[in-house]
């Protein structure tokens, strides 16, 4: 995933409904570059994060949800975060996929919800009414501590803000996927993954790592 600083200015094209970045043209449907025109592409120069808005709200990009998981018993700080997390993913169009529980993910969904967005939750319940009243979309798997897996397989990213054990599992489960897995508020450490400074780093790496930025 390459850093901001070394990535081709990333360009939207209004006329034509395209974002390019340097030579290379985004396929929105299949999420994936392919060899552009010759020549510099004209249009509007975006931010990775208002690139992903756009392909969300106007580019025809398909929609993949990103996983913020977390502990159910979480401090005043880690919610905060999660909410603004949830929040932002919203303004970007991003689904979000939580457990669909309390803690961090009702924060994170509740957000989320706040901002229009789309809340999907994997409760681990047999009923979908135990998801907490944020979650627009419960699935009940009735697989207990097992539906991390569904939740780590399905995300496009995901974003552990605090944690122990459950949101552990779920980190190492995103990494054997070779999901990306970004952290926050003291996150279980696991290699590979990328501690965030603040939830702004971790949006604008996110947004990278969802458009798949090409390097130079």
């Amino acid at each position: 995933m390459p850093e901001i600083a070394k990535m081709s200015p990333l360009i939207v094209n209004q006329a034509t409904r395209t974002l390019h970045c340097g030579p290379y043209r985004f396929e929105a449907w299949n999420r994936s570059w392919v060899a552009g025109e010759d020549g510099v592409p004209r249009g509007e120069t975006l931010s990775p994060r208002a690139a992903v808005c756009w392909l969300s709200r106007e580019g025809g990009v398909r929609a993949l949800p990103v996983a913020v998981i977390g502990p159910r018993d979480a401090s005043v700080a880690q919610l905060d975060v999660a909410e603004a997390i949830g929040q932002e993913l919203a303004k970007m169009g991003v689904p979000l996929l939580t457990g669909g529980k309390s803690g961090v993910m009702e924060a994170a969904s509740r957000g989320a919800f706040a901002a229009g967005g789309l809340t999907i939750g994997f409760i681990p319940d047999e009923d979908w009414r135990a998801a907490n009243p944020y979650v627009s979309l419960p699935l009940a798997t009735g697989l207990g501590p097992a539906r991390n897996i569904l939740i780590a397989r399905s995300a496009e990213a995901l974003i552990a803000v605090g944690g122990e054990y459950g949101t552990l599992s779920e980190m190492a489960f995103g990494m054997q996927f070779k999901k990306p897995v970004f952290s926050l508020c003291d996150a279980p450490s696991v290699p590979g993954v990328t501690v965030c400074a603040s939830v702004e780093d971790c949006l604008d790496r996110l947004a990278i790592s969802l458009l798949r930025c090409p390097d130079r």
